[in-house]
């Protein structure tokens, strides 16, 4: 059986015992607390804590993996072992609130028996101690031998956290036999040679604190088992390198590379991290993960960066990321379509993050191989060294830490960690969300109660509801038009009213999922619980909203269709005043591309065409090539717009009903907001005539200061432009007239033919000009001038004749000093600035010391 059958095989079994199959979700959780998705249990998280009521009793998915970062890291022993990996695919069954125990427990048996054919007298199972019912089912439903079922403690417990659901869990292990390891059992036993290959969670108890654990009343099933390890198993090999897809992803590092796998240990040892990391990379590209300094980009320029260096290290020479991703995409495009289609991005993504590391890593290397080699042999290299090739050199700590380990040496990271302290006190602090106003129990209580909040706001502006509770600052109805801030959408505002009080709503958002929050300033009497209201949104500010939602559906169309299709959102914001999109690009847009995206978008509004919003199934919404915006959840039910004929893509925002009603849009904005990611600032509707209108007025009352109609403004400017000019010219001449009348006086208060003067009439070049003049009059050897010209802070100049002994620079040197300047050093003429034109008298009282005269 391949990894395409073994996926096909558990989904089918699942869906003939009523599970519904549930696509894989992104790899970019909902959950904040985590960077990736990290178990297949993640996506149905809030079903299990009770924020959302499932959609399904049952459900099964094959679900994308990554752990890389975070507590959830194994990307240390990536290549060295032969099962850990830090992408991989969790098959799993879920129950919320459905079946139980002996379902769980007799299906797991029936499909790693019957249905992959696994010998059972090769299968042990573990319990939790205290599980005694998991025990009986074990031995007396399945008819496990009962010294193949052992008990453990803390290995067998699960919980989603410090508080919230938990409960015991009974893992099923393969025998890979005596040449693997110790026996015993799982217990007892060498990890090499039992392999867990499934964990079922028994989800029955809540942890509330305090060593509090109570029975859920409807407890749930969470099982997740590994597809490499279970191929591993029914393919008989030892490694999960040796499965059928990685055979061929290692064929493609080798062809890359020009190294053969399985002529070295070492040399296997990159070619499996080439071939892991390969797929790490294309599918958190291809799910919108970016390379850069933070989070999740971190974690990927980590695993790009890893793979580079043992390509270098293979003595490639060449990139390799493109072609290792193509491979990805030819061995797993089949069950992940979306790869297939992402291609190009995916590959320019990742040979644009190559391309930048290979120069680091080659320079790098080089100066750390210096150090190494100045070091005694136990020595651990200073942390100064990481550290001047961390910043000045841009070579990652943990590289240089790998580089160490491989060699069996260390780092003094403390070192290291003391001369990044200035660096870390900017270092990003973890985003934290939450409100103190409110108790998110208390929301959850009015869920409970009254069930979830009926948005109106689709059909209706007004609508007529019922206070279901008032908590903090916040209004709850049973139904509203108010639309709750998601998918980059602001939240309404508007009135509510009761036959009591009058509140205006300042925003809205939701409490918990399903539940609006109305955050109001009451205006007007009180707002009680139980009350009739009438629920008004502002009318004008929604409609604007709207043609910002609208418009950044056809902004993304016209950037994919200028920039290319790798182009993904990476973040939006949509206001009544105007809307800002994030996405991945490595430059800056040109004027020539700005102006073909506003005449794309031009082009689409022009056409007035329908815009359709519409609910149908995810994999309908697939099928007609709908584009999910980043971030954004969807379930099995989803909305879909379609922007007349260029734009499909799911949104569950507020939309306009024809192209035409957004009116023109204009981009205000364009810049870097990070490594690859770019922003987009528009406005739509009236805002393009309102910016018109500002420009006009800008533009007469230009031309009404330069006395030139308007449409000969640019000519005028020209105009003035070379008046002022010539003026310049004629007052620079002038000056430098007057200091050549100015060269004779100054002469004749020569002491011991050396003159020092302030001048301040003068710019610098006059200062020069006079020092020359007045240098070349009889009987003066040496001129030292200062002054503060127009122009602010201080010009020193000095001029001496070949004979008279002296250096100019040495004459300025001081002076330059004290006012906070300095100058070119040049013996004969010598000029030097500086910013402190209050120290210009005592820079000239220096310059007198050093010519030898008195203060």
């Amino acid at each position: 059986m391949d990894a395409n059958e073994l996926r096909r095989a558990f989904l089918s079994f699942f869906e003939a015992r009523d599970h519904t199959i549930v696509p894989s979700a992104s790899l970019i959780p909902h959950d904040p607390s985590l960077l990736f998705t990290v178990a297949g249990m993640v996506p149905f998280k809030p079903y299990f804590v009770g924020d959302e009521v499932p959609p399904f009793r049952r459900a099964a998915s094959v679900q994308r993996c990554v752990r890389a970062g975070g507590k959830h890291n194994d990307l240390d022993a990536i290549g060295r072992s032969s099962r850990h990996l830090s992408f991989f695919e969790m098959l799993g069954n879920f129950s919320f609130g459905d079946y139980f125990k002996p379902e769980a427990i007799a299906w797991a048996w029936e499909l790693v028996t019957a249905e992959l054919g696994l010998d059972p007298e090769r299968l042990w199972v573990t319990v939790h101690t205290d599980d005694d019912e998991a025990a009986d089912i074990w031995r007396d439903g399945v008819g496990l031998a009962p010294e193949r079922i052992q008990r453990l403690d803390e290995d067998n417990f699960w919980r989603m956290a410090d508080i919230g659901p938990c409960g015991p869990s009974s893992e099923i292990f393969w025998d890979n036999g005596p040449q693997a390891g110790e026996g015993g059992g799982p217990a007892h036993g060498s990890e090499d040679r039992f392999i867990e290959i499934w964990n079922l969670v028994f989800m029955q108890f809540e942890e509330r604190g305090g060593g509090e654990r109570f029975e859920l009343p409807r407890p749930s099933i969470d099982t997740g088992a590994g597809l490499e390890r279970i191929l591993a198993v029914l393919q008989g090999v030892d490694s999960v390198y040796d499965t059928d897809e990685f055979v061929r992803l290692l064929d493609a590092a080798s062809s890359a590379t020009g190294v053969a796998y399985g002529t070295a240990p070492g040399t296997d040892v990159s070619l499996r991290i080439l071939a892991e990391h390969a797929r790490s990379m294309t599918f958190l590209v291809s799910d919108g993960v970016i390379p850069s300094n933070e989070d999740r980009g971190y974690v990927l320029r980590r695993i790009i960066r890893r793979a580079v260096r043992h390509a270098y290290l293979l003595g490639v020479e060449q990139v390799v990321a493109p072609d290792l991703v193509a491979a990805v995409v030819e061995v797993m495009g089949a069950d992940y379509p979306e790869l297939v289609s992402g291609l190009d991005g995916v590959q320019a993504t990742v040979e644009r993050e190559e391309g930048r590391f290979r120069q680091t890593l080659k320079t790098g290397s080089a100066i750390l191989d210096d150090a190494i080699a100045e070091i005694g042999p136990t020595d651990p290299l200073p942390g100064s060294v990481a550290f001047q090739l961390h910043d000045t050199y841009g070579f990652p700590l943990e590289v240089t830490r790998e580089i160490l380990e491989e060699q069996g040496r260390t780092v003094d990271e403390d070192g290291f960690e003391v001369e990044m302290a200035q660096q870390r006190t900017r270092a990003k602090q973890a985003r934290r969300a939450g409100s103190s106003e409110a108790s998110t129990e208390d929301f959850q209580q009015v869920l409970e109660v009254h069930g979830l909040t009926t948005f109106t706001g689709r059909s209706e502006d007004v609508t007529e509801a019922t206070v279901l509770a008032v908590v903090g600052d916040a209004v709850v109805l049973d139904r509203t038009p108010f639309y709750a801030e998601s998918g980059g959408q602001v939240g309404d505002t508007g009135i509510i009213t009761t036959s009591t009080g009058r509140a205006e709503v300042l925003d809205t958002t939701y409490a918990i999922p399903g539940i609006h929050r109305h955050v109001v300033r009451v205006v007007e009497g009180t707002i009680e619980p139980g009350q009739d209201a009438r629920a008004r949104i502002d009318v004008g500010r929604r409609a604007a909203i709207r043609r910002n939602h609208t418009a950044t559906h056809l902004l993304h169309w016209a950037l994919r269709q200028v920039l290319g299709e790798q182009l993904k959102q990476q973040g939006s914001m949509v206001g009544p005043d105007r809307l800002r999109f994030d996405f991945n690009h490595h430059e800056a847009l040109t004027d020539e591309q700005m102006a073909t995206i506003e005449d794309l978008v031009a082009s689409e509004v022009l056409a007035n065409a329908p815009v359709r919003h519409f609910e149908t199934t995810k994999q309908e919404a697939e099928a007609l090539g709908a584009i999910a915006f980043f971030g954004d959840k969807y379930g099995d039910v989803v909305r879909v717009l379609e922007a007349g004929a260029s734009s499909t893509e799911l949104c569950g925002g507020t939309h306009v009903r024809a192209t035409g009603d957004i009116g023109l849009l204009k981009i205000v904005a364009e810049g870097s907001i990070g490594a690859n990611l770019r922003r987009v600032e528009a406005i739509t509707g009236f805002g393009p005539l309102q910016r018109l209108r500002e420009d006009e007025a800008r533009l007469s009352e230009a031309a009404a200061l330069i006395g030139v109609p308007t449409d000969e403004l640019a000519d005028g400017i020209v105009k003035r432009l070379g008046e002022l000019r010539d003026l310049r010219d004629e007052v620079r001449d002038l000056r430098r007239a007057a200091a050549v009348g100015m060269a004779g006086a100054l002469a004749d208060g020569a002491v011991d033919g050396i003159v020092v003067a302030r001048v301040d009439e003068l710019d610098r070049d006059g200062l020069r000009d006079l020092a020359l003049a007045v240098r070349d009059r009889s009987g003066v050897r040496a001129v030292v001038l200062g002054g503060a010209p127009d122009g602010g802070g201080v010009a020193l100049v000095a001029a001496v004749r070949d004979d008279a002994g002296l250096h100019a620079g040495e004459l300025l040197s001081d002076a330059a000093k004290a006012v906070g300047g300095g100058g070119r050093p040049s013996p004969d003429l010598a000029t030097a600035g500086g910013r402190e034109p209050e120290h210009l008298d005592a820079a000239l009282a220096l310059a007198r010391a050093a010519a030898g005269l008195d203060g």
